[in-house]
């Protein structure tokens, strides 16, 4: 496979980084092709803007997300976004490497999905789930904490860690059409041992070692919903973010 991964943390020498240069290894040794965007060490921009076009089709107001979509049409976008396009669209598997904060991810990250997710081939027009422009990759998250796993259980201090993650595996992810794997966690980095830290990595290079067959997270398809867009009479919800209420129940 062809794996992509996005990798932000503002520290060189963070274990987040250890962590990345263990899976890059794991991933190489069992033959897959790897290329690493280091967002911070690239200065990448976050901010989404004007300046993301090389022509516009509304040049008196930004709207963002139409000119996205007429810039895949017409080639238009910046050297910068161009670039990680060709890369995303090149992969076969994407991964998203980061330390978890605010139950979400540096704002670094969440720019280059802002402004590479784009409108015309990533989602728009129909592209969504099942349906969606990234369709028969897979994709991971990767993320370090500084919580405890007791924290982010069904009945956690801080709810369960795929809720935390429900914005970005569902609704980022999965809606571009990934298969989205369980993600991968190393915990309370900064409590716990050297000893643990390097079981972390050895166990996501193990994980890595067998990624290509791993079997993806639940997900509902276009076809589960019906034209009022909630699930169809019958169709029992499958992930963490569908449910029915009392009175929804078939």
């Amino acid at each position: 496979m062809k794996v992509l991964i996005i990798f932000a943390h503002p520290e060189p020498t963070s274990f987040g980084r250890s962590l990345l240069d263990r899976g890059v290894g794991a991933l190489r040794d069992a033959g897959h092709q790897v290329e690493v965007s280091d967002l911070y060490a690239m200065g990448f921009n976050p901010v989404a803007s004007a300046h993301d076009f090389t022509q516009r089709r509304f040049p008196d107001a930004l709207q963002y997300d139409r000119e996205q979509k007429h810039a895949s049409a017409h080639q238009a976008f910046s050297a910068d976004i161009q670039g990680e396009i060709d890369k995303l669209q090149a992969c076969d598997m994407l991964i998203l490497q980061f330390p978890l904060w605010w139950f979400s991810m540096p704002a670094i990250m969440k720019g280059w999905i802002d402004r590479v997710f784009v409108n015309g081939l990533v989602y728009g027009s129909g592209r969504r789930f099942d349906a969606g422009g990234m369709k028969g990759r897979r994709a991971m998250v990767s993320i370090t904490t500084a919580c405890y796993p007791e924290m982010v259980q069904h009945d956690g201090l801080l709810a369960h860690l795929d809720i935390n993650l429900w914005h970005l595996q569902h609704g980022t992810l999965a809606y571009a059409g990934f298969d989205v794997l369980a993600p991968f966690v190393a915990w309370s980095i900064h409590y716990t041992t050297p000893e643990k830290r390097l079981a972390y990595l050895d166990e996501y290079a193990a994980r890595l070692t067998g990624i290509e067959v791993e079997s993806p997270m639940p997900v509902h398809t276009l076809a589960d919903f019906g034209m009022d867009w909630r699930l169809k009479p019958g169709v029992a919800p499958r992930t963490t973010g569908h449910r029915r209420v009392p009175e929804q129940a078939q």
